[in-house]
């Protein structure tokens, strides 16, 4: 998407704004389809949590994805796109057995990571299929806040309490068809993720009735020229061949699945924001946005990197700024960043914006979320309104009391 078409957009329909290329995403998906192509069964369910907007979702259904859910109303915001209840798996977590009940009474698969509520559930409803999370104690993840297989983790069944699991499964007579794991997000170490899948593949030996492997994802993209990203085809190719060598010495047809959020996402979004002030103080230049950590977290939060482009002024000279946003917080998306020269109402550009930016946005200090944008062929189409005054209003109950 080129400058000026970017800048129109925030003609069009104000800043701040998201913006997102469908192209990219269709593109990214063929890519890890592609990658694994020698597998005869594979399943990419998309996890929505990274970008739940229905437009989105209708796109990875168009592209034959099923879905990865975290709770009962990504639950039935797929269902509203149109994906069948048998195409989406539910894998929450900590939830009570009351919502994985809910979920279940909606006919999704359900995917369990607990030892009390696989428990509870095989007692209730021991002939519904299940499939069991499962954490390798495999580090990876490129922020402790996004590692999540590690021995200390609050994901998944641990696997030396595979005994345990067992036992629960023999006492209840419980139906397990399928077997998962995520270890973390912004995976590039091959080898690491590769010595989780071994763990997974020798536990899938002692469940008779096993249907699928999950295998998560985390996969890494660039977040800036020549940053570390997963290698998805060299990945492709060693995972392929271990999982047919594992489906033919174990004599199962096997289904390999995925569920990738942020690699079919992420770089498929852009957040454009105005300048409202540019502020020199004795050490730094800041520049100021019409946005902050209310419309993106990510910096603030995972320490996340991303890249700022001056869209105004593309070719200017470069300088160092901080930029910030508007928020009565510190809110700082970058700091001593060399960008082309900025002047107040300038438009930035922040790369990277598709996944965990808008889906984690909030009305902090009682701002309106933004707009969202969807591209394809060169069309903009509006997916979502920005949100007006009365919508921060929107079931606020006004009680007058005297004091």
């Amino acid at each position: 998407m080129k400058n000026k078409f970017l800048i129109s957009l925030t003609e069009k329909y104000e800043s701040p704004l998201y913006v997102y290329d469908a192209e990219k995403i269709i593109s990214q998906y063929q890519r890890l389809t592609n990658a694994f192509s020698g597998v005869k069964k594979l399943k990419i369910n998309y996890a929505m949590k990274a970008l739940s907007n229905i437009s989105i979702l209708k796109i990875l259904k168009s592209l034959n994805a099923g879905l990865d859910t975290v709770s009962v109303q990504e639950v039935q915001l797929g269902l509203k796109a149109g994906f069948k209840p048998q195409d989406i798996i539910f894998t929450p977590n900590g939830v009570s057995l009351e919502e994985i009940e809910q979920a279940m009474g909606l006919g999704v698969q359900i995917n369990i990571d607990n030892l009390s509520i696989l428990e509870q559930f095989g007692q209730k409803y021991p002939k519904v299929p299940v499939c069991i999370r499962m954490n390798p104690h495999i580090m990876a993840g490129g922020n402790s806040k996004i590692s999540v297989g590690h021995i200390d983790s609050k994901f998944g069944i641990s696997i030396h309490q595979t005994p345990h699991i067992h036992r629960v499964v023999k006492n209840t007579g419980m139906l397990i068809t399928g077997i998962h794991m995520h270890t973390g997000s912004d995976i590039y170490d091959i080898d690491a993720f590769l010595r989780a899948t071994d763990i997974l593949f020798d536990a899938g030996r002692d469940f008779d009735n096993l249907e699928y492997i999950d295998f998560g994802s985390g996969f890494k993209v660039p977040y800036k020229e020549g940053d570390n990203q997963t290698d998805i085809e060299e990945l492709g190719s060693k995972l392929s061949k271990k999982f047919n060598e594992y489906c033919t010495s174990t004599k199962r047809d096997l289904t390999l699945m995925f569920e990738p959020g942020k690699f079919l996402v992420s770089e498929a979004g852009k957040f454009l924001t105005s300048v409202n002030v540019v502020k020199q103080t004795t050490s730094t230049v800041f520049a100021s946005v019409d946005s902050g950590l209310n419309h993106l977290i990510r910096p603030m939060f995972y320490d996340a990197y991303h890249h700022i482009v001056n869209l105004s002024n593309p070719n200017g000279k470069k300088r160092f700024y901080t930029v910030v946003g508007y928020i009565c917080e510190t809110d700082t998306f970058g700091s001593n960043r060399k960008i082309s020269e900025i002047k107040e109402g300038d438009i930035l550009c922040f790369n990277n914006a598709g996944a965990y930016a808008f889906s984690m946005a909030s009305n902090y200090n009682s701002r309106y979320r933004p707009a969202e944008v969807l591209i394809y062929k060169g069309k903009d189409y509006l997916i979502r309104e920005r949100e007006t005054f009365e919508d921060i209003l929107n079931k606020q109950i006004a009680v007058n009391i005297t004091l």
